[in-house]
């Protein structure tokens, strides 16, 4: 049951790890396969924390939610006292292997942790807030795989990151407000958002992510033929996960990416395409 709690689904979001060592051809070379590894692991530990201390929190209304209700917490399967003594005792651990692996990784697990702590006390009721927070963290997966590999992460790598991060996180917003359409939300936030500003923002983030990474793709002429084709399948890609969430998927953006055949596909060529860019470019 405590693993089930952990959410281990929820763990393919880490490997965002991978992003800034794979980008810089690194991910070859044992000690920064090790240290990716190591912020990977960590991470899970960290996320698994904080759903824990989340499940303990949202208990009550979980039991009347139809897929949330059969959570190890709501279901009375896992006691408060012993989600929140796991949840500490994974974060300590957590944090002192981060700090272990080079103190700036530790710093990040810190930031991470805190940032969850204020989305799940605060920023989850702020309107816009709460969709920068759960985007912020999946930059902070990034920012953690540079880190922990000592890797430069550049201002292009940050724009793209970060684009596509509010991009998820604001398409998932979509689903659950075309879910609950005509009904209340289940959370308050979700009053204040509309289906077209939300539509906005994915336009916009998707405008952006593209602009900025076909400008990166230009950017290496000697590496143009690869990064140049990879262009293509990312933009499909953004296009595709649209197309979905407009047919009233993206609750959950994890099992959508890894259930629907054409994002896998579009996914497999651009990562192709962007390592042949990186290693056979070279």
């Amino acid at each position: 049951m405590l693993l089930r709690a952990c959410r281990p689904r929820q763990w393919s979001k880490n490997l965002l790890v991978l992003a800034a060592p794979c980008a810089a051809g690194l991910i070859d070379r044992p000690l920064v396969a090790a240290q990716v590894a190591g912020a990977f692991v960590i991470l899970c530990l960290l996320s698994s924390a904080t759903y824990l201390v989340n499940d303990v929190r949202d208990r009550e209304q979980d039991r009347v939610h139809p897929r949330k209700r059969l959570r190890p917490v709501a279901a009375g399967q896992l006691t408060p006292r012993a989600a929140l003594a796991w949840a500490g005792g994974l974060a300590l651990v957590g944090i002192g292997a981060a700090s272990a692996i080079r103190p700036a990784l530790g710093a990040i697990a810190c930031g991470y942790l805190a940032l969850t702590a204020s989305y799940s006390l605060l920023l989850r009721r702020v309107f816009i807030l709460d969709i920068l927070a759960i985007a912020a963290g999946f930059v902070l997966r990034a920012f953690a795989g540079g880190v922990a590999t000592d890797i430069y992460l550049s201002r292009w790598f940050v724009i793209v990151t970060a684009c596509c991060a509010v991009y998820l996180v604001a398409a998932k917003r979509y689903a659950e407000l075309r879910e609950h359409a005509g009904t209340a939300p289940i959370r308050a936030t979700l009053r204040r958002y509309s289906l077209p500003g939300l539509r906005l923002v994915l336009l916009v983030t998707a405008a952006t992510a593209g602009v900025a990474y076909t400008g990166w793709a230009f950017t290496r002429p000697s590496h143009l033929l690869w990064y140049g084709l990879s262009i293509l399948p990312f933009l499909l890609w953004l296009g595709r996960y649209a197309s979905l969430i407009a047919a009233g998927a993206g609750q959950a953006p994890e099992e959508l990416i890894l259930r629907d055949r054409t994002l896998l596909a579009l996914s497999v060529t651009w990562g192709v395409l962007f390592l042949g860019g990186v290693y056979v470019g070279h």
